[in-house]
């Protein structure tokens, strides 16, 4: 049975939509409104409950990398992923050796199966943006979060190689805050750990 072709509006809608996520950083008054609001369930945490703040750093990142790890395994099929890059490959290959022997009707061939190709690749790359905006739903939220937290707790820091103590907020390595590359390092290394254990694909 013949592969249905899917649409491009849903990639394109949802590239659209992920841009308008990451736009919504710069309103201040939306980040100041959410981050109060989930204030409300994660405060507490650390108020009442003695969380320390880059635990919960911790604990955020497992659930954005459990959740965006989830959504990439349900939404993108790494395996036509990789057999595109594959095919990809092959045909580069052959078009450099229609090229290098100056063959017209083998590099008139490979020129008429460029355009298949490419739209294949597009495709690829479009599904690729579905999950980023599930994830997102999520991620922007959580950080709006900690943009609204970490001014009312000066007091947390964490300890670096080769920087030593640094408050959360400070700058550590070069521009970026320690909370920012605390973040990045927990959701890197628990992400690679969450999709092995769900034995998702990569490219």
């Amino acid at each position: 049975m013949a592969e249905k072709k899917k649409s491009p509006l849903g990639g394109y809608a949802a590239i659209l939509f992920a841009m308008l996520m990451m736009f919504s950083y710069s309103i201040p008054w939306l980040r100041e409104t959410v981050g109060s609001a989930i204030n409300t369930v994660l405060g507490p945490l650390l108020t009442e409950f003695g969380v320390p703040f880059f635990i919960l750093i911790v604990l955020l990142s497992t659930l954005t990398g459990l959740y965006s790890s989830l959504i990439q395994k349900y939404t993108i099929d790494y395996g036509k992923m990789q057999r595109v890059q594959a095919q990809m490959k092959e045909f580069q290959r052959e078009f450099r050796e229609a090229q290098l022997s100056g063959d017209e009707k083998k590099i008139k061939k490979a020129q008429a199966r460029q355009s298949a190709m490419m739209g294949e690749q597009l495709e690829m790359s479009q599904a690729q943006f579905k999950p980023m905006a599930y994830i997102l739903v999520v991620s922007v939220p959580i950080f709006f979060w900690l943009l609204y937290r970490l001014p009312l707790s000066p007091d947390q820091f964490l300890i670096f190689p080769f920087v030593g103590k640094t408050v959360l907020t400070a700058a550590a390595f070069g521009p970026f805050p320690a909370w920012i590359l605390w973040y990045m390092v927990c959701s890197l290394t628990i992400s690679q750990v969450i999709r092995k254990s769900l034995d998702i694909g990569g490219v």
